[in-house]
């Protein structure tokens, strides 16, 4: 009896030893996204590997590399600023960047990285990273500029195609925040 215990007991362990649970290749989803065809389609974990091309790209901004920005940007590069600019192409966004930096110092930290990736309108899987980044620069007044900038880029190939760049000011301290309406003039527009 006590050897058919123990035998019960060594073939429970070589059993439990060899059942590994599955593993799912299945993409894991973080959110979702209406692509440009109005179909919402899965957020799914990117590429971390761009974070690295996104840390080389802000060097390069910081130290004023037009080479190396350009030889990061794809081609077809495209750029929608905070303030509704838009570049399209790598030989603008190098003269633009090129006339800024002759006259401005501007400086970013990036602070925080999402990789992700989402199904566009043509069935194609589109790989971007989400990124905090803290701005820094002067203005003409010598006064210190600051914001916090999110920046959407898109990537392929380990090219930068695309940067969409949403703004915030620094905050100017405590204020009484109120989400009521207030009541609209007859010159303002009503919903």
């Amino acid at each position: 009896m006590k050897n058919i215990l123990n035998i019960s007991i060594i073939t429970l362990l070589l059993f439990s030893c060899n059942n590994k649970p599955a593993v799912s290749n299945d993409p894991i989803t973080i959110g979702t996204f209406k692509n440009d065809a109005g179909k919402v389609v899965p957020i799914t974990i990117g590429e971390i590997t761009n974070q690295q091309i996104w840390l080389d790209y802000i060097k390069a901004h910081n130290e004023k590399d037009l080479e190396k920005i350009a030889e990061i940007n794809a081609e077809n590069w495209e750029g929608y600023t905070a303030d509704g600019s838009v570049a399209k192409n790598s030989d603008t966004h190098i003269a633009i960047l090129d006339d800024w930096f002759k006259n401005a110092s501007p400086r970013w930290e990036v602070r925080w990285m999402i990789a992700n990736s989402s199904e566009n309108e043509n069935g194609e899987i589109e790989q971007w990273l989400t990124t905090g980044n803290d701005f820094y620069d002067v203005d003409a007044d010598g006064n210190d500029v600051f914001e916090y900038n999110v920046h959407d880029v898109q990537f392929k190939d380990g090219k930068i195609v695309r940067v969409n760049v949403y703004s915030r000011a620094k905050e100017n301290g405590l204020i009484q925040y109120n989400y009521q309406l207030r009541k609209l003039d007859s010159k303002e527009f009503s919903y």
